[in-house]
């Protein structure tokens, strides 16, 4: 249910991250036969794409079929993929021995049903376990997507402030390893390794998240044939997504503050 697109830059060094709201109402490639599926919210295209469907059979399963909906969509053709779900995650900082987060007000979780309710986080500084982490990164119903995004982005900050803290560093070839396992991925050990070899030598600033700007996005909904009912979408003009993504694919955006008034993105040095 987060979609991230990494761009990895080994040359400036620079790693960039782009949000892409799931519940785009897209279309999705070969899963017609079934039932006359076309449509349906992005991250829907990976639970069609799932072996237990049996929608579709090509490379990758859920994350290949994804990432096809994604090149048809936006012209992004992903070169790998990986897919953590929450209990991995949650793991993964507990391994690290939790996570500091800075929040300058509280934040609320305690809203709707005992499934939306992700606890109460107070101002200040907060030392979070990983099943904290994954609650803290879920809060939903209490205000945007966009809001939900700079969370999540706050979390993995401080999951990267912790890896370079202390002996992190040193054990990151041996978590790549614990953890391979459990990560469902096209990427090699090796390049698993190039990439975390990276890592201690991006800056705060050398790590960018940013998302399309929120003012393009409407308040929706469409009837969706698989569920029978209408459901929550965004409107936007895809268009517009397109030619966004095709800067960030170049390089282009999001740049560093200082060089993009429009939407510059969220730096680690953001979060204290």
């Amino acid at each position: 249910d987060v979609i991230k697109i990494v761009r990895v830059d080994f040359v400036t060094p620079r790693v960039t991250v782009l949000s892409i709201p799931r519940d785009l109402w897209v279309e999705v490639p070969d899963i017609s036969d079934h039932y006359g599926i076309t449509h349906t919210k992005l991250n829907q295209s990976y639970f069609f794409g799932t072996e237990g469907m049996g929608y579709y059979d090509g490379p990758g399963l859920g994350a290949g079929l994804l990432a096809r909906t994604l090149e048809l969509n936006f012209g992004i053709r992903p070169d790998n993929y990986g897919v953590i779900n929450m209990a991995t995650f949650e793991d993964i900082v507990n391994v690290v021995g939790g996570i500091d987060i800075y929040l300058p007000v509280a934040v609320n979780g305690e809203v709707g049903s005992a499934e939306d309710n992700m606890g109460f986080f107070p101002a200040g500084w907060n030392h979070l376990s990983g099943a904290e982490a994954v609650r803290f990164a879920r809060i939903r119903k209490v205000d945007t997507i966009f809001n939900r995004m700079d969370r999540q982005t706050q979390v993995l900050c401080a999951v990267r402030e912790k890896i370079l803290s202390g002996q992190g560093v040193m054990n990151l070839p041996q978590m790549i390893n614990a953890f391979s396992g459990r990560v469902p991925t096209d990427l090699s050990l090796a390049q698993m390794t190039q990439m975390a070899c990276l890592l201690p030598q991006l800056d705060a600033d050398g790590i960018i998240f940013t998302s399309f700007p929120q003012e393009l996005f409407e308040l929706s909904s469409v009837y969706d044939p698989y569920s029978q009912h209408n459901t929550f979408t965004w409107y936007v003009d895809f268009d517009i997504l397109r030619d966004y993504v095709a800067q960030f694919l170049a390089g282009e955006w999001p740049l560093p503050a200082e060089g993009d008034e429009d939407s510059p993105g969220l730096s680690c040095e953001d979060f204290p």
